[in-house]
C-alpha cells in the first residue's frame, strides 16, 4: 500500500489568503481561501501594503481551518510548502514566513513552490497531465507558454512582452466602465456583443510564441476617444466582445501551434484567465480540431489558492528538494531556476 503523504501548503502571492492540505499531490482534503476582492474593489485595483495586511489578520484563521476541515493534526502533515515567488513582496513574505514558523515548530521539511508551478499543478488535481505537453498560462500577472517533457521540467517557449492578459482585460474594463476585477465583467458582457470594431490581431514575428497586449489595449482606448470625438457612443458590449476576440484567437493560435511544433497531444491551461468562457469555448473547438487532449481545472482552482501549491509541492518534495529557514520571498522569481 502507497503510503500517504500530506502537505499544508501556503498561497499568499497577491489578494487570496490560502492554506490547503493535499494527499500524494492530487487529492484535496481542504482548500481554505479567503478572497480580498471587496476590500480592493473601491481602490480599482489590489493595494499591496493592504493585501499584506489582510494576509496578517487572517493566515493563523486559514491554518486552523484547512487542518479542521481536512480532520488533520500537523503530527500528520509531512511537509509545509509555501508560495515563494513571484507575487507582491509583501504579501509573500507573510506567508513565507508563517510557513517558516509551523514548519520549525512541528519540525517538518519546509517546500518551496514558484507560484506558476502551482497553477500548471492545479490540472493534476483535476484530470492529470500526460507529457509531454504545452501550458499556457494566462492571468493577471502572467502570459505564458511553456513546454514540459516530465514533472517539474519547465522550459519557457512563450511570454508576454508588455502587459499580462489580465492586466489588459482589468485596464479595458475600466476604460468602458467596468467594476474591477474586469476579467469576468469583460466575458460577461463579450458574450451579448459582436466583434464589430474589429480590433487588431497581434502576432509579433511568424516564428513567435510570444505575446503582446499593450497594443491591443491602447487600440480599444483611442476607438473610444474617437468615438467620443465624434459624438457617438461606443456599445459596450461590443467593445468587450471585439477586444476578447482579439486576444482568444491570438492565444488560441499560438497555443495550438506550439502543441503541433512540439508534437505533444495535451494542452493544459491555468491561471485566473483560463475560467474565461469565452476562451474555453475556442480551445475546445481548436484542440477538437487538432485532435489534441484539454485539460483546464474548474473555477475555483484557476484562481489563487493553496491546493495547486500543494500539487506541485508533492512532486518537488518526491525529488527531495527542500528549503531551510533563511528561504525568503522572491517577488521577481524564474519558473526555470
Amino acid at each position: 500500500m502507497t503510503k500517504k503523504t500530506l502537505i499544508l501548503a501556503v498561497e499568499t502571492s497577491c489578494d487570496e489568503t490560502s492554506v490547503s492540505v493535499i494527499e500524494n499531490g492530487q487529492t484535496i482534503l481542504s482548500n481554505s481561501v479567503l478572497s480580498q476582492i471587496e476590500s480592493h474593489k473601491r481602490f480599482g485595483g489590489v493595494v499591496p501594503e493592504v493585501a499584506s495586511r489582510h494576509h496578517v489578520e487572517n493566515i493563523t484563521l486559514m491554518f486552523e481551518d484547512a487542518l479542521s476541515t481536512a480532520q488533520v493534526t500537523m503530527e500528520d502533515i509531512d511537509a509545509v510548502a509555501v508560495t515563494q515567488g513571484p507575487g507582491l513582496i509583501g504579501a509573500l513574505l507573510v506567508g513565507v514566513n508563517a510557513a517558516k514558523a509551523l514548519a520549525y515548530a512541528h519540525d517538518k521539511p519546509l517546500i518551496p513552490v514558484h507560484h506558476i508551478a502551482g497553477h500548471i499543478y492545479a490540472n493534476q488535481l483535476q484530470s492529470g497531465m500526460t507529457f509531454p505537453l504545452v501550458a499556457l498560462i494566462v492571468s493577471g500577472g502572467h502570459t505564458e507558454l511553456v513546454y514540459m517533457r516530465g514533472h517539474m521540467d519547465f522550459e519557457v517557449i512563450g511570454e508576454t512582452r508588455d502587459d499580462a492578459v489580465g492586466e489588459a482585460y482589468d485596464k479595458v474594463a475600466r476604460t468602458i466602465g467596468l467594476p474591477y476585477p474586469g476579467g469576468p465583467q469583460i466575458d460577461q458582457l463579450a458574450a451579448k456583443g459582436e466583434d464589430t470594431y474589429h480590433f487588431p490581431r497581434v502576432w509579433l514575428e511568424s516564428d513567435s510564441f510570444d505575446f503582446s497586449f499593450s497594443g491591443l489595449k491602447s487600440a480599444v482606448i483611442n476607438k473610444l476617444h474617437n468615438l467620443k470625438q465624434k459624438g457617438e457612443s461606443p456599445i459596450p458590449e461590443n467593445v468587450a466582445a471585439s477586444f476578447q476576440e482579439s486576444v482568444v484567437e491570438v492565444l488560441v493560435g499560438k497555443a495550438m501551434r506550439a502543441c503541433q511544433e512540439y508534437e505533444v497531444d495535451q494542452l493544459i491551461v491555468a491561471g485566473g484567465v483560463a475560467s474565461n468562457k469565452g476562451l474555453r469555448a475556442e480551445l475546445d473547438k481548436a484542440v477538437q480540431a487538432h485532435h489534441i487532449t484539454l485539460s483546464i481545472p474548474a473555477p475555483q482552482l484557476c484562481t489563487d489558492n493553496a491546493a495547486m501549491i500543494g500539487a506541485a509541492a508533492y512532486y518537488i518534495y518526491q525529488k527531495g528538494i527542500t528549503a531551510d529557514l533563511s528561504l525568503n520571498g522572491n517577488s521577481s522569481m524564474m519558473l526555470e531556476s
